[in-house]
């Protein structure tokens, strides 16, 4: 595990998001093992945006990365998302995609794999083409920010949607629950906020660079997401795979948890 954190700044510098997308986003890895995480994660993220009340008009997806399998499901459901996050390289390699841009990193295989489980494989390109039109705004965003947007201000969202990012933005518990506080305040009073959170983790690692992550447990997630301002309503935890030196993950939070009319 890294002795220190990962301050921002490194991932501005150094974060390469080909990289990352080749070694965490293939079905099968360099040594030829299936992405079971992957796979749980398309599996849990379908599960979720198909609850009651997961719907609406606006989606903002915080710390999206380079990444897109965390709107696949999503993008069924909300008719305009915005996609956040802090690394400008990050932005740049998801717009590549949105815009369909020669060399834009091939996502193919992991849409007909959602629109398998969503009942047909045949309607990924539909899939694609409905996720490309949705995502109207790619923003810079900083979590510790009381507005994390600024200097732009979003209309609060019916849904705010964070995969895999405060734990590796957020330095100590108190950085993450004020995060969380910061995220949570772009969610519509009767909204949900979606949320998928590595567990017991120190650290992750790809292209010889390792990564900081902040240690949770289950309920210092739940108990940061209720401090909120929210109602926890939906909360499920599967192991990691072991074996894998990339990362030190023990688990995988998965929870959906609606905004109470009048925060405190």
């Amino acid at each position: 595990a890294p002795a220190v954190f990962t301050e921002a700044e490194v991932y501005q510098q150094s974060f390469n998001p080909r990289e990352y997308l080749k070694e965490f986003y293939t079905f099968s890895d360099s040594q030829g093992q299936t992405n079971t995480f992957l796979m749980q994660s398309l599996k849990t993220l379908l599960k979720m945006f198909s609850l009651a009340g997961l719907r609406g008009d606006t989606l903002i997806d915080v710390g999206c990365g380079p990444t897109i399998y965390q709107l696949l499901s999503a993008c069924e459901h909300f008719e305009e998302i915005v996609a956040l996050d802090y690394a400008d390289q990050n932005r740049r390699e998801l717009e590549r995609w949105l815009k369909n841009e020669e060399g834009a990193f091939d996502w193919k295989p992991i849409v007909k794999y959602v629109c398998e489980l969503e009942g047909d494989r045949e309607k990924w390109a539909e899939k694609e083409e409905k996720l490309r039109k949705k995502v109207k705004r790619v923003l810079k965003c900083d979590v510790t920010k009381a507005n994390p947007t600024e200097p732009v201000s979003l209309p609060p969202a019916d849904c705010v949607l964070s995969t895999l990012c405060l734990e590796a933005a957020c330095k100590d518990l108190a950085t993450f629950r004020g995060a969380l506080r910061n995220i949570g305040a772009l969610v519509k009073p009767g909204g949900h906020l979606v949320m998928v959170t590595v567990l017991q983790e120190t650290y992750y690692a790809f292209n010889q660079q390792v990564f900081s992550c902040l240690y949770l447990e289950k309920n210092e997630v739940e108990e940061a997401v209720e401090a909120a301002g929210f109602d926890v309503q939906f909360s499920e935890v599967q192991s990691c795979p072991s074996g894998d030196i990339r990362t030190d993950c023990k688990a995988v939070l998965s929870l959906v948890a609606r905004k109470r009319a009048s925060s405190t």
